[in-house]
């Protein structure tokens, strides 16, 4: 296949579709060549901004052999719909996350994908922060000894910035508020760093935007090799703010958003600043993805790892609903509704 550009085609044209499309430019590994979502003006739209062509429905879209995989930033329950008739036309996926609303829905996702063997990845982009990657390194370096504890924070304000008739700010379309929408992220990240995630305590509240679900989540996450980690998510808080500090016995890292990633040694009494530099994570996604469709390599997480991670979320959302530590692996092996 050589160096030509991975062709693709975007669905689903809200304000991440236009984040991935912005980042596919910068990468020139992928080039956009058509685009459809249902609202005419949107397509025609996005088709001007990116130069492609709107496509007339996603049957047409996906009857174009020219067109080798799909860039799907479609509403989370339609992601089984649109991507099993993606696979089912020889089309490789890339989903955001995540993977869907249900584990039903995630292990169909994955089996459709498995089944016409076409790629399905899945966008995690903050685990590749270059901070995290070097954590990561000196966890599996030994540096860190045994892993105890973590905490994280990952916040955002949208106060003001809410529309409530989007799906991404109702229960029906994004179950679990703040905790799916953007908690899953650093569910990812604590369990790329410490490991699985076995159990889940947590409580949810809405206390700043309108609508009926919640802005505000603290979860205590049991890892499977006996470490502890909380994970709080915030959609009310004043700002943007990200935290993960990661405990061993051996080493200790600080990472926030502001004062960028620091290492404390066991027996040093000051944290020793490490500069990482930023990466641009879509494009190291995205390209990745696009290798992986070639058949170069593999995408980093896929549909049975994505859907581990909505596994965390539903047994978070039981748990504040009924008050109690929830196994993963009740929701992994319950009906699937979850």
């Amino acid at each position: 296949m050589g160096a030509d550009p991975l062709r693709v085609a975007c669905i689903g044209m809200g304000w991440w579709s236009d984040v991935l499309a912005d980042a596919i430019q910068r990468s020139g590994k992928l080039e956009i060549r058509t685009c459809y979502t249902r609202s005419e003006e949107k397509r025609k739209n996005f088709a001007a901004k990116y130069r492609c062509r709107p496509a007339e429905s996603y049957e047409a879209l996906l009857a174009d052999p020219e067109i080798e995989a799909i860039i799907n930033t479609t509403p989370n329950d339609v992601h089984l719909a649109t991507t099993r008739a993606a696979a089912a036309a020889g089309k490789h996926v890339f989903l955001d996350k995540p993977i869907a609303n249900s584990i039903a829905d995630g292990r169909a996702i994955t089996e459709a994908c498995r089944t016409a063997g076409v790629v399905l990845a899945l966008g995690y982009q903050r685990r590749r922060e270059s901070h995290f990657r070097y954590v990561k390194q000196q966890i599996e370096a030994g540096l860190f000894g045994k892993l105890v504890n973590a905490e994280a924070n990952i916040s955002r304000d949208r106060l003001g910035k809410v529309d409530l008739s989007s799906w991404r700010y109702q229960a029906a379309g994004m179950p679990g508020g703040v905790m799916l929408q953007i908690g899953i992220h650093y569910i990812d990240v604590l369990a790329y760093l410490i490991g699985p995630i076995h159990a889940v305590s947590a409580q949810s509240v809405q206390l700043v935007l309108p609508g009926d679900n919640p802005d505000v989540a603290s979860l205590i996450l049991e890892h499977e090799n006996g470490a502890l980690s909380t994970l709080n998510a915030s959609y009310a808080s004043a700002s943007e703010y990200y935290l993960m500090n990661v405990y061993g016995k051996d080493m200790t890292a600080f990472y926030d958003l502001h004062n960028g990633l620091r290492l404390l040694k066991r027996g040093e009494s000051r944290p020793v600043a490490m500069p990482c530099e930023s990466n641009d994570t879509l494009v190291e996604e995205l390209e990745e993805f696009a290798a992986a469709a070639r058949g170069q390599r593999q995408h980093e997480v896929g549909g049975k790892e994505a859907t581990r991670s909505l596994a965390v979320v539903r047994a978070g959302i039981v748990s504040a609903h009924e008050g109690r530590s929830v196994e993963v692996a009740e929701i992994l092996n319950g009906d699937g509704k979850m």
